[in-house]
């Protein structure tokens, strides 16, 4: 435990959850969370989540349709290359190189527009589960919450926790109870971390 702390960083206000009666001998009481995978893991998440794949669907479709032409023209052009004339083979070149680039335009759009929106989706139920999060944190008495989230830019490391010490799924069932946000259907996507969403038109 000494290790843990002397590692961990505080989520949140989470560290000055002790309650001020406590004496100084008191000893501390850690909790560890996987806080991405707690956000990802809430039914309101898996249900944003979800719609939002329905929003870029389009762009899905589109960017899958351009893909389809330009290999069907590239096909064209390398079997009739030996037969068209040299303006109709610059002409096919440079109809396939236009549909190229209107793809990677749409791509690159529809990539913004999405880590955008999976930003402000994560963020909206992040700042609810934290809520819950400091609530829980309090009622049991906890005197500080480590993130153990894999992949962070920042510590802590966290070298080893009892597996009682793991409040992750007790934080995911507070806040679904809190949100009342149902389960999705089995057949509902199952979310991805938010540091790696699957980009539009990503085959």
């Amino acid at each position: 435990m000494t290790a843990i702390l002397a590692l961990g960083t505080t989520l949140g206000a989470a560290a000055q959850t002790a309650p001020a009666a406590a004496s100084s001998a008191q000893a501390p009481k850690v909790a560890v969370i996987a806080f991405q995978a707690a956000v990802t893991s809430t039914n309101e998440f898996q249900r944003d989540f979800a719609d939002l794949q329905k929003k870029f669907e389009p762009q899905r479709t589109q960017l899958k349709s351009l893909s389809d032409e330009v290999d069907t023209l590239t096909k064209q052009l390398q079997a009739q290359s030996s037969t068209l004339a040299d303006a109709d083979r610059a002409a096919k070149a440079r109809q396939i190189d236009e549909k190229k680039k209107q793809a990677q335009r749409i791509a690159e759009d529809a990539q913004n527009d999405y880590s955008q929106a999976m930003q402000d989706t994560f963020g909206k139920v992040a700042a609810k589960v934290d809520e819950v999060l400091l609530a829980y944190a309090k009622d049991q008495g906890f005197t500080m919450v480590i993130d153990a989230t894999e992949q962070q830019q920042q510590p802590p490391v966290v070298l080893y926790a009892s597996p009682s010490s793991d409040i992750t799924k007790a934080i995911v069932d507070a806040y679904n109870t809190k949100s009342g946000v149902p389960a999705p259907p089995p057949e509902a996507p199952s979310a991805p971390r938010p540091a790696a969403p699957k980009a539009p038109g990503t085959k």
